[in-house]
């Protein structure tokens, strides 16, 4: 490779911070009895991410690049005419809600739209060669977005439309997206349900959001059954059971359907340090997967490899954690110290405990004889 394609992009805007979703802290509304607080999904952990990039002098060994928003034409490969004019309706009003969990005021539209355009040109730069692999800095999130509605603090489908658009245009065919926010990935299931050349995974807590979706048994229908795979651990699960899970199920799943290109949804909100999810990861964890993917996309698709960043909402321990994936991804010998690593790693019910091992063993076989 050449000096630039060996290289990892990182695309970002300053307007993916800009968006807001006024004063509603942990919950989905203001109540009488709720004091006004910021929103849980703040730009905060993403700036704060960017910063200690600038700050260890990781970033100066990345590509940098800031996208142009995305086009009307490129959201309606996913999203409906009637979502979108309502989106843009409320942003030229005093803003509104996208749907479910989903508030935003004015302003979000362009920010919504820059943040597409980040996971296209991320997506766009892998799938052409430009780049080895790619980080999208991406804000607001879109795993949740659906079609119709904007849920779960996410407006646009960021990596739907990513992929459907690098489809379109004949860039790559089998794409597999691998979601490890703690939330389920639901707007990608709903996405590619029955399109059987897209392989969606998600492993997340089970029943935390959306409590409708996310069960081992949707795996997808029509000529895309076979094409989705849900993990949903329960909660409490620490580096034993993500590691377990990680190299009997979703690593060999991955492998077999032999991918030109591999998208994560990359959330940190399975961090120890999470206020809206129950798991037990470190940064290391997030680095270790980051390299079991890297040396998977090398092995099925000359290492192209797109990450997109989703949820996570300590804005103290997501940087740590961002920066040991994009260390890792970039190769470089560029740390920052983690002071609660190997404490976290320490905690008690880190080790694989024997329900998660009997749940995992079980989908494991389960999805062995579906896919024969």
């Amino acid at each position: 490779m050449n000096a630039l394609t060996d290289t990892t992009g990182f695309y970002w805007h300053e307007r993916c911070f800009w968006h807001e979703q006024g004063a509603i802290g942990v919950f989905s509304a203001p109540g009488e009895f709720l004091q006004p607080q910021a929103a849980s999904e703040s730009p905060e952990s993403k700036r704060r991410l960017k910063n200690i990039l600038e700050v260890s002098g990781l970033i100066d060994e990345l590509r940098v690049v800031k996208p142009p928003a995305a086009t009307l034409d490129d959201l309606l490969r996913f999203h409906t005419p009637r979502y979108l004019e309502q989106l843009q309706a409320g942003d030229k009003a005093r803003g509104g809600n996208g749907g479910d969990c989903a508030p935003f005021m004015p302003g979000s539209w362009a920010a919504a739209t820059q943040s597409v355009g980040l996971a296209l040109a991320a997506v766009e730069a892998v799938a052409l060669g430009e780049v080895s692999n790619s980080y999208a800095l991406c804000r607001p999130p879109g795993h949740h977005a659906e079609a119709d509605q904007g849920r779960g603090f996410c407006l646009l489908g960021n990596i739907p439309v990513a992929v459907m658009r690098a489809r379109a245009l004949g860039q790559v065919n089998r794409v597999a997206i691998l979601d490890w926010d703690v939330h389920h990935g639901n707007g990608q299931q709903a996405a590619f349900y029955d399109e059987p050349e897209v392989f969606t995974v998600s492993l997340h807590q089970a029943a935390n959001y959306p409590l409708e979706t996310g069960g081992f048994d949707e795996q997808g229908e029509g000529a895309g059954a076979g094409a989705n795979l849900n993990l949903p651990l329960p909660p409490g699960c620490g580096l034993g059971a993500y590691a377990y899970a990680m190299e009997q199920l979703v690593l060999p799943a991955l492998e077999a359907f032999n991918p030109e290109l591999i998208v994560v949804a990359c959330g940190y909100d399975a961090c120890a340090k999470d206020p809206l999810g129950k798991m037990l990861l470190n940064s290391q964890a997030f680095a270790t997967m980051t390299a079991q993917l890297k040396a998977l996309a090398e092995r099925c698709c000359h290492g192209k490899l797109v990450f997109i960043h989703e949820g996570g909402y300590s804005e103290g321990y997501v940087p740590l954690c961002g920066h040991a994936v994009i260390q890792t991804l970039a190769g470089s010998g560029i740390a920052v110290p983690d002071p609660q690593n190997d404490e976290i790693a320490a905690w008690g019910y880190q080790a694989l405990q024997p329900h998660q091992q009997t749940l995992i063993d079980s989908w494991r076989q389960q999805w062995e004889q579906t896919t024969r």
